[in-house]
């Protein structure tokens, strides 16, 4: 009887296209591919080391010392500079002048949100628009300072265009606190305008084009779509700008400075730093001033991330 076994397959021969197994990297190599990403580092890092902390360092260093920023020869006082800080309470008293500076954030955010929303819809000569409202941020903050200086000055701009219509005013734009420093904000909304619109409008136009077809499609109004889509979407990019208009609204100096040098009650926290530092020459006190400052925004910023925090938005 024939045996019907069949025989036995034989292993297929390696296909010789293929060509050699990759032998592994030599240990030499992987540890240069692990090096060279930090080769990149070693520029940023020191410029940051060089020009950012070591400043810090020094600042808090001088801020226990009575240095007048001049002579080589200073004294460590400990906390004195902070003691006296605190015990004055017209060093804290410019603070109050941020609250012009904050109210006008508020106005600069609305007003950068309503733009982003309306032209980040096809809107005739949009572009054109987005420029013009981007323009002022491009332009040296010392530039403005000396062209509003003008503007709001004694018959100057401002006046002749009211004069125009009839409207004779009879005082000076910068000549009392509460206009000066109303005048002051007002110019810088219209400095900063254009960096939350140009931020708002990132973030609008990254939201997916079919949410907006699906809202037409059922019917929702241009105000439905802002609030259940740009709303949600925009609230990481919104929770920044909180945080660097309040930031900012702490911190203002080269506007007042050029415009009024801090007379007329403009003088903000950052002013009275400088004019410790080098005009009253007491370099100590000014650093302390600085720290205390930095250490309020640092604050300020972790109670905003604290109510807004950076939660991760899903529209679909």
């Amino acid at each position: 009887m024939a045996d019907t076994t069949a025989p036995a397959a034989r292993p297929a021969p390696p296909d010789a296209s293929a060509g050699p197994a990759a032998a592994p990297a030599p240990s030499g190599a992987r540890r240069w591919r692990r090096v060279t990403p930090w080769l990149f580092l070693i520029a940023p890092l020191a410029l940051l080391l060089t020009f950012t902390y070591a400043p810090l360092a020094n600042m808090v260093a001088y801020s226990f010392t009575d240095w007048d920023g001049v002579s080589p020869e200073l004294s460590w006082t400990g906390t004195e500079n902070y003691t006296e800080l605190f015990t004055r309470p017209e060093l804290f008293e410019v603070f109050f002048v941020s609250g012009y500076y904050l109210v006008a954030s508020v106005v600069q955010i609305a007003a950068a949100l309503y733009f982003a929303t309306i032209l980040s819809f096809d809107v005739r000569f949009r572009n054109f628009f987005k420029g013009v409202l981007f323009f002022p941020y491009l332009i040296n903050g010392v530039a403005i300072g000396f062209v509003f200086l003008y503007f709001f000055q004694d018959g100057g701009t401002l006046d002749s265009v009211l004069g125009l219509f009839g409207v004779d005013t009879g005082h000076a734009w910068l000549g009392t606190p509460f206009s000066a420093n109303t005048s002051l904000a007002g110019v810088s909304v219209w400095r900063h305008l254009g960096l939350n619109f140009v931020l708002f409008l990132g973030a609008i136009q990254s939201i997916p084009g079919e949410l907006y077809e699906a809202a037409e499609i059922d019917g929702a109004t241009r105000r439905q779509q802002f609030r259940y889509i740009i709303a949600p979407g925009i609230r990481p990019i919104l929770g920044l700008s909180v945080i660097l208009s309040v930031s900012g609204s702490l911190s203002v100096f080269e506007i007042p400075y050029i415009m009024t040098g801090g007379a007329t009650g403009t003088e903000t926290f950052v002013i009275q730093t400088v004019k410790l530092a080098f005009q009253f020459n007491k370099t100590g006190l000014a650093s302390a001033a600085a720290v205390v400052l930095l250490l309020i925004v640092l604050a300020v910023t972790w109670v905003q991330r604290r109510i807004l925090p950076d939660d991760k938005v899903d529209l679909v």
